[in-house]
């Protein structure tokens, strides 16, 4: 079938032709922005989820539902970076925000206000010598300066609530990748948000990482289990996974025949990014604008290559030896959660002496723990990857300590 007219796209953070199975999602942050707007208090949210599952995809959703409620977003995908780039990145995206709330020439001493205490925010990180402000506004004293980033944060969200209360507006931070915050920076955000909620005040903030960012936020302030749910979502099942797989192809008038939609799902267990990249590959074999079992057969082979040289590897080729050895282990060991001495066992060594492995592993995104003692994939199938690129599992030896 023409490859123009090929409606999968299998890219990260793509938005399908249908965004099948997250009714409940999107109508918990309509409701979130609804509650807000009333005055009433609601919790924000952090989706968490492995890779695939579309995590980025809704947050995508949730910026044209707040723009089309008159809100004003905030977006950016998190990164390992210091306190003085989050800072600049707060910043930076704040003022746009603020401007669009508010426009200059129409500012009213709530307006200003916000705009003094963003300068002195800004201003904490300009004294180190790390960016330059692009911004005229005389700093606040004594407010958003106290060098202090949660406390600094925490009286700018205020600051901007208020104004957008103000005009009868609102603001949502939304952040990607929220598990490569820094500590500081998560504890930060829940704690300004926590003082927007007891103001109030119009403003939340939604993210989305893989599942350990629960835990994270709850060591971050022991009250981020009251402030934040934390919707999983997971694989699309039953109906859920045929639709995204069929309605895609029903919008360019092809029709999938029974067994080759059982037969997709049996191989994409219901991942929305494996069944766009299957859907992809088997409209590239179609023909007559009908999808035979046999169609996705001969796409099968494609669909592996392709995940296998791009969504998997890319993620193999991060890691050292020793983090190799231990994720091929883990494979071999199955597909299910593993636990730390069962895979020290197998390497001929101590859980001790993995343990800064396995936390490396973690801190890089390929693992997450979903119990004390145990660890198992971010990335759904990578087991089966790890056993067909690494087909022997080989321990690199020890280091001996320098005397």
């Amino acid at each position: 079938m023409d490859a123009i007219d090929n409606p999968y796209t299998p890219n990260a953070g793509a938005s399908p032709e249908a965004l099948i199975g997250r009714d409940d999602q999107t109508t918990a942050f309509r409701t979130l922005l609804q509650r807000l707007d009333r005055g009433r208090a609601e919790q924000s949210m952090i989706i968490t989820g492995l890779r695939g599952v579309g995590k980025t995809v809704l947050l995508n959703r949730f910026v044209r539902i707040a723009t089309e409620a008159n809100w004003e977003v905030v977006e950016f995908e998190a990164s390992k970076h210091d306190d003085s780039h989050f800072r600049q990145t707060m910043f930076s995206q704040l003022k746009s925000a603020l401007l669009r709330l508010s426009p200059r020439a129409r500012w009213t001493a709530r307006a200003r206000s916000a705009a003094e205490a963003l300068s002195a925010f800004a201003v904490n990180v300009d004294q180190r010598g790390t960016w330059s402000v692009s911004w005229d506004i005389p700093p606040a004293e004594g407010y958003a300066d106290h060098g202090d980033l949660g406390m600094d944060l925490t009286d700018v969200l205020v600051a901007i609530g208020e104004a957008a209360k103000e005009n009868s507006r609102g603001l949502v931070v939304l952040i990607d990748e929220v598990q490569f915050l820094a500590a500081s920076q998560l504890e930060a955000l829940i704690q300004s948000i926590h003082k927007t909620v007891q103001r109030n005040l119009p403003v939340t903030f939604v993210g989305a990482g893989l599942p350990q960012i629960a835990e994270l936020a709850g060591d971050a302030k022991s009250y981020a289990e009251r402030l934040f749910k934390f919707p999983k979502i997971d694989s699309l099942q039953g109906d859920d996974a045929r639709a995204a797989l069929t309605e895609p192809a029903m919008s360019e008038g092809a029709l999938f025949d029974d067994d080759a939609v059982d037969l997709a799902i049996e191989i994409t267990r219901g991942y929305p990014y494996f069944i766009q990249e299957l859907g992809y590959q088997v409209w590239t074999v179609g023909v007559a604008n009908r999808i035979t079992k046999a169609d996705v057969e001969l796409a099968r082979e494609a669909y592996e290559a392709k995940l296998d040289s791009s969504f998997f590897r890319v993620r193999l080729e991060r890691a050292t030896p020793l983090q190799t050895a231990y994720m091929r282990a883990m494979a071999e060991l199955g597909p299910e959660p593993q636990k730390a001495a069962d895979v020290a066992r197998l390497l001929g060594r101590d859980s001790t002496q993995l343990g800064p492995t396995r936390a490396e592993l973690i801190e890089m995104g390929l693992l997450y723990t979903p119990e004390h003692g145990y660890a198992a994939f971010t990335v759904p199938d990578f087991d089966k990857f790890m056993l067909r690129a690494v087909p022997t599992l080989e321990v690199p030896p020890l280091r001996r300590a320098r005397p």
